[in-house]
């Protein structure tokens, strides 16, 4: 029952149903035929109220809304668009000079605002047209936005990163609490803000090593800007005004949680405040803006919120019928051990990005396979980071990948669907070494939150 209820919430995904009712009105459906026939225990779906109101109180979770108001506030108020004009003219006579400035502000956009979409889409309209009147390659072109643009997953302050951390540390108390430890170790929203730096930063400096070798064996795709006329030189003053702003943000909201001054929740509300004042400053700031980015804000946050509820619902009766235990005996049942367990789960998520959004495989696969995974051994921070990484490489890879439909979206005419695929494909290269970096080496995900935390 538990395998035919998951089988059956991917064919209602699939007719188009919204996710988060799909979640819970497959679930209750299928609790009412387990009552009906004796193999489901009504006292599961007793359990749902105190979970509902456990959502309604976890502050973690209150970082959600905020960080959305921030990086929504930054994309209406055109920081963002100030930001890549003046990189451009500063990087712009460089061979590959243009690509390597959409790749340092889509970091910088993700450090901002967490969210994929809104980041893909504002490279996308910003510096797409600008890459193909310049001569760039229209593969090379759509590869370096939709990647840039995904580095919102990794790169901390992520949306991904918050509900992860909130789901694995129920997940590892839960571990140890099936283990016989009374006393559990808890991981935090700031480890893996911490454990996600040195990965989120590596994979900014393969993307450009990738980029700077293509301008030196392909110079056509990636040509030099001639052309005076379209981008005043910008001088060093003019660039710092540019950037020290997001950078004050990113470092302020940043700091706080690292330095321990602040939970992220707090940051948060420092960066709503900040990207606020930095609208404000840069006279970018009206209440018209102010009610879009309000209006926006709570659309995001109510999806989110929904989707929680109704993976709450699905979790419950899940359980209800034993698929916790049917998984776990899966999980320890697979040659190799905690290896093969995690490869496995690897590729399923992987497979479920495709269709589905990273808040629904966080709500839904992590909560059923985090305790199993985390009761084997594996560290939680490093665990969190493979999964964010994966998810990312999941949203980059044709044919479904998420990031592709939000660039075509905004792509022109003259840009097809297969430069768009072609031209991510070395990138999803660079991910997968990213991820067998991490498999070899866990320190680069765990030595930060180490040093900083204890």
């Amino acid at each position: 029952m538990a395998l035919l209820m998951f089988a059956s919430v991917f064919l209602v995904l699939l007719a188009g149903y919204p996710v988060a009712f799909s979640l819970a009105g497959t679930a209750l459906g299928f609790a009412f035929a387990g009552q009906l026939t004796g193999s489901f225990d009504s006292a599961f779906l007793h359990a749902l109220p105190s979970r509902l109101f456990g959502i309604m109180n976890n502050l973690t979770l209150v970082a959600v809304p905020l960080f959305v108001f921030m990086g929504v506030m930054l994309e209406r108020s055109q920081v963002a668009e100030h930001l890549l004009e003046t990189m451009t003219a500063l990087f712009g006579k460089l061979r590959g000079g243009l690509g390597i400035s959409v790749t340092l502000v889509g970091m910088l956009l993700a450090a901002s605002t967490g969210i994929v979409g809104a980041t893909v889409v504002t490279m996308g309209l910003l510096s797409l047209p600008t890459m193909l009147r310049r001569g760039y390659d229209a593969k090379i072109a759509a590869g370096t936005i939709c990647a840039s643009g995904t580095l919102g997953q990794i790169i901390p302050p992520s949306i991904v990163l918050v509900l992860l951390g909130d789901v694995l540390s129920s997940a590892y108390q839960q571990a140890q609490l099936d283990q016989g430890i009374y006393s559990p170790d808890t991981v935090s929203v700031g480890d893996l803000f911490a454990g996600a730096l040195i990965p989120g930063l590596l994979l900014v400096l393969l993307y450009l090593a990738y980029l700077l070798i293509v301008a030196a064996k392909r110079p056509e795709a990636m040509p030099v800007h001639h052309n005076e006329d379209e981008a005043t030189p910008v001088t060093g003053l003019q660039a710092l005004r540019a950037l020290l702003p997001p950078l004050f943000l990113i470092l302020a909201v940043l700091g706080s949680i690292l330095g321990g001054l602040a939970t992220p929740t707090e940051a948060a509300s420092v960066g709503a405040v900040g990207a606020m004042l930095l609208a404000i400053t840069q006279r970018r700031f009206t209440i018209d803006i102010l009610r879009e980015v309000v209006r926006s804000t709570l659309r995001v946050s109510s999806m989110v919120f929904l989707i929680l509820i109704g993976a709450s619902v699905f979790s419950l009766v899940f359980r209800g019928f034993g698929g916790d235990v049917l998984v776990e005996d899966l999980l320890t049942r697979l040659p190799g051990g905690a290896f093969g367990a995690m490869l496995v789960v690897m590729l399923v998520m992987f497979l479920l990005g495709f269709v589905l959004d990273f808040i629904e495989i966080t709500f839904v696969v992590v909560p059923i396979v985090g305790p199993i995974l985390l009761a084997m051994g594996l560290d939680p921070v490093w665990l969190g980071i493979m999964i964010a990484i994966n998810l990312q490489t999941s949203f980059l890879t044709p044919p479904f990948g998420f990031a592709l439909f939000y660039l075509r979206g905004v792509a022109p005419d003259s840009v097809t669907t297969g430069d768009i695929y072609r031209g991510v494909m070395p990138f999803i290269g660079i991910q997968l070494l990213m991820l067998a970096m991490l498999a070899l080496w866990p320190a680069l995900a765990t030595w930060l939150p180490g040093l900083v935390y204890g």
